[in-house]
């Protein structure tokens, strides 16, 4: 009976299976690498799409808005709205998710709990004073979700989590003004800063009705000024600790 001899594979074939076994990533890491420009584009589209429908809300309210238009704005087919946002009221309440992470993201650089408690009343009184000015499109994204009492929004878990911080934030900053001296104490920081965010979206939204019944250019550059002190002062002076009046 013959000798059993074992096969051997050519040196070329076995050196090439050597380095393909050493370069070939595993299934999972090759899916990963496909899976990530793949996730990047689609955050890249539905960014695109949220800018465009954004600027359509802020310009024809939601009522007003047309998904068609949103599309040629975004330069993408229509169909690709209806596949991340399945509807135009879905899509409304990502905007307005987005909105609100917006403005709480850029209150975030304020660090207001590394000022002190006044500098940081002060501080985020004259940021959402500037931030309004700068963002007519929260304003005009608020009133049409408020047209429509707020039913995009009740059911956002996401919109509550954005929003909860700051109050906890100003809640901290209050308690510590108040340890201080500096702040008086039972102020509810959730009613001081609708009142904050009140002086300034009433006189902005209001600007064309004010200005027209009152005969002056509210939007003037000296009148928004004018409007930034007053606000600063009508905050600070309810919060602020007053010295008793000198006995005579």
């Amino acid at each position: 009976m013959p000798r059993t001899t074992r096969s051997t594979v050519a040196p070329a074939k076995r050196a090439a299976q050597h380095r393909g076994a050493r370069t070939a990533a595993p299934p999972s890491v090759r899916t990963a690498k496909t899976a990530e420009p793949r996730q990047r584009d689609a955050d890249r589209s539905q960014q695109t799409i949220l800018a465009a429908a954004r600027n359509e809300f802020h310009e024809f309210g939601l009522g007003g808005a047309r998904l068609e238009r949103i599309a040629e704005r975004a330069a993408i087919d229509k169909k690709l709205i209806y596949y991340y946002f399945e509807s135009k009221d879905k899509l409304f309440q990502a905007v307005l998710e987005e909105a609100y992470r917006g403005i709480r993201e850029a209150e975030q650089h304020l660090r207001l709990l590394d000022m002190p408690p006044v500098d940081a009343v002060r501080a985020l009184t004259v940021f959402t004073w500037d931030y309004y000015l700068a963002h007519p499109e929260f304003l005009t994204l608020l009133n049409s979700a408020n047209l429509h009492r707020a039913r995009h929004l009740e059911g956002s878990a996401l919109a509550r989590s954005l929003n909860t911080p700051l109050i906890e934030t100003l809640g901290v900053v209050l308690e510590r003004g108040r340890r201080d001296g500096v702040l008086r104490g039972g102020v509810d920081p959730m009613q001081l800063y609708i009142s904050i965010a009140a002086l300034a979206y009433f006189y902005l939204g209001n600007n064309h009705t004010l200005s027209a019944i009152f005969g002056r250019d509210l939007m003037s550059l000296r009148a928004r000024s004018e409007r930034q002190s007053h606000i600063c002062e009508v905050i600070l002076g309810y919060v602020l600790t007053h010295a008793p009046a000198a006995r005579s």
